[in-house]
């Protein structure tokens, strides 16, 4: 372990982070519920994002009326990879300035990982448009037990970089991934994407990734590690 008075390292959320494939994931779910016989509402999608793949299955099929059972939670899982492989193959845009952020996080010499609910398969496909070389690591949502909003998924992170989570910056868009990546201890930079977030104890919020310096990250790791009351 290295020093815990400075940042030593960056963990990255991917979808609606450093992707914007919320909207790719808003399509299949949708025609998944479909399937399932009754359209999705937005309030059942966005109880959704950044659940692990059981998670947001499981919300799907209550809203669905579907039996929760260990076949058709599988069945589910493979028809959602199939089809959300297909748009990924389609091409997956950027949020706004992730790429700059990505690049800015190794210049200035800071170990990363990328540390996502989205199972390995998915990651792979994403990686081809993300770029492997900004990570030293990557986890994905079925490398855990628990995914998030459990903070098994960033204390993977953390470790697989011989960090302490407090050592940490959690770069996160949705409730449920700030909560892992807080419960992990590590400091979170919330950049909202599809829902909107409050700071709170422990994050700090900012609009969008667009201009991040350097400064910014070091400023955002100390913010977020502060108490309450200060």
């Amino acid at each position: 372990m290295s020093d815990n008075s400075s940042l030593q390292g960056v963990l990255w959320d991917m979808d609606g982070t450093l992707l914007d494939s919320e909207k790719i994931w808003d399509v299949a779910v949708a025609e998944l519920s479909v399937t399932h016989g009754r359209e999705l509402t937005p309030e059942v999608r966005e109880s959704t994002l950044g659940n692990s793949m059981r998670g947001a299955l499981t919300k799907v099929f209550v809203h669905t009326g579907t039996d929760v059972t260990e076949e058709s939670l599988a069945a589910g899982r493979d028809w959602l990879t199939a089809r959300v492989s297909e748009l990924f193959a389609e091409g997956i845009p950027w949020r706004p300035g992730a790429k700059d952020a990505l690049a800015l996080a190794r210049d200035i010499g800071l170990r990363t990982a990328l540390v996502t609910n989205t199972e390995r398969g998915l990651v792979e496909n994403a990686l081809d448009t993300i770029g492997r070389e900004y990570f030293d690591f990557t986890v994905s949502g079925d490398e855990v037990d628990e995914g998030k909003p459990h903070p098994a998924p960033y204390l993977k992170g953390a470790a697989l970089l011989d960090l302490d989570p407090s050592q940490c910056l959690a770069v996160e868009d949705s409730p449920t991934g700030s909560l892992s990546a807080h419960r992990a201890g590590c400091s979170v930079l919330l950049v909202p994407s599809e829902v909107a977030v409050a700071a709170s104890p422990g994050y700090v919020v900012r609009e969008s990734l667009v201009g991040l310096t350097a400064d910014d990250l070091r400023s955002a790791w100390c913010d977020a590690r502060r108490p309450a009351s200060s």
